[in-house]
């Protein structure tokens, strides 16, 4: 095999973290890793894995007691007891230390618990026809502390890069055991089988997907009216009918295919490149199941590399598992199609894990090699195609398949997204909106969509219908609105982005991780699946059941921790610790910040389609606590490993002071503009008595200052990238109270409930007497639920005296 498909391993632990017997192999990774082998006559592997690449770690203190029945491996959060035999539920345990009871943190060999092992779970290959929730492939997180990952069937890996599957019977088995450290058991998975790589910014921004028989004028007309709309997108799919699809039936389907539709694209680099002009990378759709048939251009190539006589119209066989066909299937079948302007290849394959070899999958490989492949020439790797088992985060992007176009599969979507984190696959990417079924729902595509702006990926796309298309003026004035809103969103948040994609790469936290992460013994962390965490700074609930009829609002049940939250839409500020049900209109979902949380945006409201590290920023600050954020930004070249391409920006505020600090750069700053503008917008703070005062290097300079009841936003322009900006509101600045009486009469004014009954409402809610008084009032009204959670939620946001109502006068 070429150099480029030799993949980055240490695959041979050093001799020191081994414990072995003839017949068994114990290797101590790390303090809360362990390899458990066993093989006949020693037959260990050595190779690398699909798996496990990376066995060559720094080697943890451990300690081994040897007694005539049994070996003993303890380190500071294991304890391993083995008999030496035959791997057995009584022979082979391994206890997890501190933390977890002792009732349920010892893993046994071959056991399965009654109440089962406390896996919290990883992902699943596909989501295909999936309407709603499906079973989960184990993570290597545990509610027990412990999870184990059988690699004792995955391929492995030649030193010249070729793939084999493995010989024999042997067992080969990794046990970690963390407790409830989730993040390290996380880190070990990394360390273990290879970091996440860092994506090309590009591939952050709004992807265009749709199965559409399109020309190349209606494609880039399309594009033309996102342009005119103000809608941004970075990357441009071409689902299947690129290719030929309506061939002679005696070369079969048109399902694979790679030459080019001349009647739709008729002259292809030059539409590539009306592509690229207008900032898009393109991808094209690839199901190679079918191989190569005789009236595609490449067959003649294709058949003389393999052996076959282009005389006699046989077709190509895809044959993953051969060198030679692998070969041929990259440098004529791809390479010209690159060449011409294809960025990268979204590999639909659909045939299931079997190929000419047992043990092989040809998702596996296809994944692996097309990723590799990708690398060439210095570029940033990236493929897009399905989960093909623990190791596949090496090749993002995912592809999560055809979805239903239901609430209920929405419903499931952010719950499984998270959860995928668990084993280490960080970059799913779902079609926005349902792909097919279901009917036509403004309200489920927009709520869809703003859940897809976050997540890992946004990428909109529907089946081959003249009615399932995503454009947003497909769809009624608010939800056109709403979906148009959030589109510009997800580009204005790329430098937030891009930093935790930095984040991914190269400290092991991907961007969404469910909230038992932060919080492993807080029981309302797991009973929030539908919740995450977005980043270092953000909570997000997204809102996946229809809205209330009478309210005409959207709910969720979300779990806020302890310390003060404010959502970045609503401006709402609430007390955490705590479960509520939080309401919001069409246009946005609960998505939260802590105090101290400083999260930076695009400051375009309709960014361009292009990726590049923006001239003007915005800079969001919640008061009350100190905060830090390092702004990570790169040169796109390369895989992304080399720090010298990076610049970083540190932002941090200082509470008490009431002082944020931007700059200085550091490191690479010839990847940004000379010079920024810097607008920073402090949430739910109506300013203080003397306006704020901004200084750059030191020196006064004046700033553009606007403010509203629930904000105060600073702009300064023309800094350059070396200088220091600081923005000072005084000491100790305070978040503004709730401003609940307006927000109570716009929650009345928009529901379907009778007049009266609103007056009501209202009179009680606002009455100067304690809130206790208050509650109990409008509980005895006997409301819907809905609308009693939702007035509740106003008033209970924060605690009395800080919820914009005046306290109950005193006694007289």
């Amino acid at each position: 095999m070429d150099q480029r498909y030799r993949l980055p391993s240490r695959p041979v632990a050093d001799p020191r973290a081994i414990v072995r017997g003839p017949d068994y192999r114990i290797t101590v990774l790390t303090e809360g890793l362990l390899r458990l082998e066993r093989a006949a006559e020693g037959a260990f592997e050595d190779r690398a894995s699909a798996f496990a690449i990376n066995r060559e770690l720094p080697v943890p203190a451990f300690e081994v007691v040897e007694t005539e029945s049994h070996l003993e491996v303890l380190t500071d959060r294991l304890h391993l007891v083995y008999d030496r035999g035959p791997f057995s539920t009584s022979g082979l345990s391994v206890q997890v230390l501190g933390g977890v009871s002792s009732w349920h943190s010892v893993w046994r060999y071959g056991d399965r618990p009654a109440d089962g092992d406390g896996n919290l779970g990883g992902t699943a290959r596909t989501l295909d026809m999936i309407d709603g929730p499906l079973p989960l492939e184990p993570g290597v997180l545990s509610r027990n502390g412990y999870a184990m990952i059988d690699d004792s069937r995955t391929p492995v890996l030649e030193p010249d890069g070729w793939v084999s599957p493995r010989p024999g019977a042997a067992e080969d088995l990794y046990l970690f055991g963390y407790g409830r450290d989730y993040p390290q058991a996380l880190r070990a998975l990394y360390a273990l089988s290879g970091p996440q790589p860092l994506l090309p910014r590009w591939a952050l921004g709004n992807w265009w997907s749709r199965y559409h028989r399109y020309s190349d004028a209606e494609y880039l007309a399309l594009l033309d009216r996102f342009a005119e709309e103000g809608i941004p997108f970075s990357v441009a799919v071409l689902d299947m009918d690129w290719h030929l699809v309506d061939i002679e039936p005696k070369y079969g389907s048109g399902w694979t295919g790679y030459t080019w539709n001349r009647e739709l694209f008729k002259d292809p680099p030059a539409f590539l490149a009306e592509l690229h002009e207008r900032g898009l990378k393109v991808t094209l759709n690839d199901h190679p199941a079918d191989g190569v048939r005789a009236h595609e251009d490449a067959y003649p190539a294709m058949a003389e590399a393999l052996g076959v006589d282009p005389a006699t119209g046989r077709p190509v066989a895809f044959d993953v598992t051969d060198p030679d066909f692998l070969t041929a299937y990259f440098e004529i079948l791809h390479r010209p199609l690159e060449e011409q302007g294809v960025d990268f290849w979204w590999l639909d394959w659909q045939q299931g894990p079997h190929s000419r070899i047992a043990g092989i999958d040809p998702l596996w490989m296809l994944n692996h090699f097309h990723f590799l492949d990708s690398a060439r020439d210095g570029r940033r790797p990236l493929t897009f195609s399905r989960y093909a088992g623990p190791g596949s985060h090496r090749y993002p992007v995912g592809f999560s398949g055809d979805t239903i176009t239901t609430w209920a599969s929405l419903d499931f979507q952010p719950e499984f997204t998270a959860t995928a984190s668990n084993i280490g696959y960080g970059w799913w990417s779902h079609d926005i909106g349902g792909h097919m079924g279901g009917a036509k729902d403004d309200e489920l595509a927009t709520r869809w969509l703003q859940f897809g702006v976050f997540s890992p990926i946004c990428r909109l796309h529907s089946v081959l219908s003249p009615f399932t298309s995503k454009e947003p003026w497909q769809f009624g004035l608010q939800a056109q609105q709403a979906m148009t809103g959030a589109l510009r969103l997800r580009h204005r948040l790329l430098p937030y982005l891009h930093t935790m994609n930095h984040r991914a790469a190269h400290q092991g936290v991907p961007l969404v991780t469910p909230m038992y992460y932060r919080y492993p013994w807080a029981a309302e962390a797991y009973r929030a699946r539908n919740q995450y965490a977005f980043g270092s700074q953000l909570v997000v609930a997204p809102i996946t059941t229809p809205a209330d009829r009478q309210l005409l609002l959207g709910a969720v049940t979300a779990w806020l921790p302890p310390g003060t939250w404010v959502d970045l839409f609503t401006e709402l500020v609430y007390d955490g610790g705590r479960e509520m049900r939080l309401h919001r209109g069409p246009d946005a979902i609960p998505v939260l910040a802590r105090t101290g949380a400083i999260v930076v945006l695009d400051a375009a409201e309709a960014p361009a389609n292009a990726a590049d590290n923006p001239a003007d920023l915005e800079v969001l600050v919640v008061l009350g606590e100190d905060g830090a954020f390092e702004l990570i930004e790169d040169d796109g070249v390369g895989p992304g490993d080399d720090s010298d391409r990076w610049a970083s920006t540190p932002l941090d505020f200082d509470q008490a002071g009431g002082v944020l600090r931007i700059g200085p750069v550091s490191g690479n700053a010839r990847c940004l503009p000379a010079r920024r503008g810097w607008t920073v917008t402090f949430l739910a703070y109506a300013g203080g008595d003397t306006g704020p005062e901004v200084s750059l290097d030191g020196d006064p300079v004046l700033a553009t200052v606007l403010r509203s009841n629930r904000r105060t936003s600073v702009r300064v322009t023309d800094v350059p990238v070396g200088s220091t900006v600081r923005v000072s509101l005084g000491a100790r600045p305070e978040l503004a109270a709730n401003d609940v009486e307006d927000r109570l009469f716009a929650l009345l004014h928009r529901a379907q409930l009778s007049y009266e009954l609103k007056t009501r409402i209202s009179a009680a809610a606002t009455a100067p007497a304690p809130l206790t008084t208050r509650l109990a009032q409008l509980q005895a009204f006997e409301l819907e639920p809905a609308a009693q959670a939702a007035v509740f939620e106003l008033l209970l946001a924060r605690p009395a005296g800080a919820s914009g109502i005046d306290p109950a006068p005193a006694a007289s």
